[in-house]
């Protein structure tokens, strides 16, 4: 039996400096997703603080990085530790994406993990309504 697996490759090159920040969140986001869940989203919550919230174009820049220097998180099983790792290169960058975690609402039964920004999946490759949030970590809103 064969086995395939379909990897994901950024739209375009990242900038060195995005690499950079990637490869810098993959290691803080994989001791984050050995966490139960949690503890994983008490976690997140608290990177959150002080960051202003992601523009869809600083989120999908973070994303595009993650994916070009981890094949694991290019992987269509490295979910968890993609969106986790996008999340915390936009943190190490003053932003904050909306973090989430759902199962597929039509058949097959899936989970899935992403970030998003304005109620928009981050380039996924599904529907933004094919998802059923189980629970999320969004930017705190700064009051003025």
């Amino acid at each position: 039996m064969t086995y395939q697996s379909v990897m994901e490759s950024p739209r375009f090159p990242s900038p060195t400096r995005q690499r950079v920040v990637a490869l810098a969140a993959i290691p803080i986001a994989a001791a984050i997703t050995r966490l139960s869940a949690e503890h994983l989203r008490r976690c997140l919550e608290q990177l959150r603080r002080g960051a202003r919230p992601a523009t869809y174009q600083e989120a999908l820049a973070c994303r595009d990085a993650v994916v070009s220097v981890s094949l694991r998180c290019a992987s269509r099983e490295g979910c968890l530790l993609r969106s986790v790792s996008a999340a915390v290169a936009c943190r190490l960058q003053g932003r904050w994406p909306t973090w989430s975690v759902g199962v597929q609402t039509r058949s097959p039964f899936g989970a899935h993990a992403w970030i998003e920004v304005d109620g928009h999946m981050v380039n996924e490759l599904i529907p933004d309504d094919s998802m059923s949030r189980l629970f999320s970590v969004p930017p705190i809103e700064r009051r003025r």
